[in-house]
């Protein structure tokens, strides 16, 4: 009876066959352009490689991931682009719940409006060079059409300057919020749509003002809604790059400097490939535990 009961029949075989199909070429992919290469460059970490095509690295132990801590010029680079990261992570964060959960409440509690969904969405549909390349266009200092504009209104005495730290630290964050507005809509939506009709109409019956339902029905039910952006964010975040070179990161502007642009920097610019790659994964490391982290919580809530 037993063995009976742990027998997988025809159909649910089928069926678990057809989603590791429907799995196998995302699967294959990942493993063939992400962790294979991982694995592979891990002996590059411990040599002084210059380049892909440096014909002859030595062997220099554990000296790439003790230099951040021992050489000064180093630091002087890494440390003030992690702070600039860190804050537009945070910044980020707060631009998920501005654009993201607005638009999904206004879509929830108003009806779901497909061609309104459709261009919210739009943006995201834009590359990074062009999110970064609209940030100069609209806020460069003397030519910034968005400056103009504010400036004749009488809603700013000063232009905003892109390539100062407030210029980049707030335009950026905004730019990116809004480009994946539409993609944290869709993921805060979701959640919404789950979360049982009776038990929002139980919380009215009540008496339950909207920002009652918001803070005791609605967010308690969305937590793993919530963690899945937070993780979608965090792993966004910490990856941009071709708004930043679009910013001037490369040459023009030192505010738009993150992490990223220092292992780019390493890796392609100055020739010590190695370093910027011990560098990357002495970031993504802390990063990983993170996003595991919070992988696992969002399964607890979502059976609990």
């Amino acid at each position: 009876m037993a063995k009976s009961r742990g027998r997988i029949s025809k159909r649910e075989r089928r069926m678990i066959l057809g989603q590791y199909a429907f799995m196998a070429p995302q699967l294959i992919l990942f493993v063939a352009l992400t962790i294979l290469p991982f694995f592979v460059a891990i002996p590059t970490l411990f040599t002084d490689r210059a380049s892909f095509t440096d014909p002859n690295p030595n062997p220099v132990g554990f000296r790439n991931f003790t230099a951040i801590f021992t050489d000064s010029s180093i630091q002087g680079e890494y440390l003030p682009a992690m702070r600039r990261t860190v804050v537009f992570v945070l910044m980020n964060f707060v631009m998920i719940y501005l654009f993201g959960m607005t638009l999904a409440l206004l879509l929830y509690e108003v009806g779901f409006k497909g061609g309104f969904f459709s261009v919210v969405y739009l943006p995201l549909m834009a590359s990074g060079i062009a999110i970064g390349s609209m940030s100069v266009m609209l806020f460069a200092r003397s030519t910034g059409t968005a400056n103009l504009l504010l400036l004749k209104l009488g809603l700013i005495k000063k232009a905003i300057d892109i390539y100062t730290p407030v210029g980049t630290g707030i335009i950026l964050p905004l730019l990116a919020g809004w480009r994946w507005a539409g993609f944290n809509m869709a993921i805060f939506l979701t959640g919404l749509l789950a979360i049982p009709k009776e038990t929002i109409e139980a919380a009215i019956v009540d008496g339950a003002s909207y920002w009652q339902r918001l803070r005791r029905v609605y967010l308690p039910q969305m937590w793993p809604s919530i963690i899945l952006a937070s993780t979608m964010c965090l792993i966004g975040s910490w990856s941009v790059f071709d708004e930043l070179v679009a910013m001037g990161a490369l040459y023009l502007n030192p505010e738009a400097k993150f992490v990223s642009i220092i292992f780019f920097t390493y890796g392609f610019a100055i020739n010590r490939l190695s370093l910027g790659m011990t560098l990357a994964v002495e970031t993504f490391l802390p990063l990983m535990l993170l996003g595991i982290a919070l992988q696992r919580l969002q399964r607890r809530l979502q059976y609990y």
